[in-house]
């Protein structure tokens, strides 16, 4: 088993001004939520889930992004709702959030 069961990265990258990017859309925000989330969950861990900001994942112009490791899902979210939904549904239950779900 690896050390978590989930790793989520969200692409926290800042690009120059009128370059796409995922900071552009509240990334950072959202990923500090998701990490209180799982914190007041009792999700946060070894064998648990880890919530990290990453920088540049590449795929800004489909963002704002996050990857759920092993599994390799990519998402995108509008807001807080669509984080607790991929937490609710993809970390918790095993359901991977297809509205929300990125091909490749």
């Amino acid at each position: 088993m690896s050390y978590f069961q989930h790793h989520v990265f969200f692409c926290c990258n800042q690009r120059n001004p009128g370059d796409t990017c995922c900071n552009d859309h509240k990334a950072a925000e959202m990923q500090a939520y998701a990490k209180d989330r799982i914190r007041a969950l009792g999700l946060k861990g070894r064998g648990k889930i880890r919530i990290n900001k990453a920088g540049c994942l590449d795929r800004c112009d489909e963002g704002p992004v996050l990857v759920v490791y092993p599994d390799a899902v990519w998402y995108t979210y509008i807001d807080k709702e669509d984080i607790d939904e991929i937490i609710e549904s993809h970390l918790v239950k095993g359901q991977i959030v297809e509205r929300l779900k990125l091909e490749g």
